[in-house]
């Protein structure tokens, strides 16, 4: 079993930065696929960033140049920095990852972006 927690969402103006943390409580080499999603109200779930095998990344397209997924092994925990935010990146982003067949996901945390 794999607990995901989320930290750093809050409310920042358009043009401004946040950074999450996801923090994982074991081993993030052992889980496969980790990355970020977001929902924002009345959307599906996204994909926004994910670390697809080893250290390679794949990114949807609105927030190339924007934002980065990186991670610390040593911490068990992978980041998000977004840059230049927008008021449409508004939503709920969540952590998940695989493990044993097993996909799971964080708690969530809100980030919205005001004009």
């Amino acid at each position: 079993q794999v607990q995901l927690v989320e930290s750093g969402g809050g409310l920042v103006q358009a043009g401004g930065s946040l950074r999450l943390s996801c923090t994982a409580s074991r081993s993030i080499f052992s889980i496969y696929g980790m990355g970020w999603y977001r929902q924002a109200p009345g959307k599906q779930r996204e994909l926004v960033a994910v670390f697809i095998s080893g250290s390679s990344t794949n990114y949807a397209d609105f927030v190339k140049g924007r934002f980065t997924i990186s991670r610390d092994n040593a911490k068990n925990t992978v980041y998000l920095q977004m840059n230049s935010l927008k008021p449409e990146d508004t939503a709920v982003y969540y952590c998940s990852g695989a493990y044993s067949g097993v996909r799971y996901w964080g708690q969530g945390t809100q980030v919205t972006v005001s004009e």
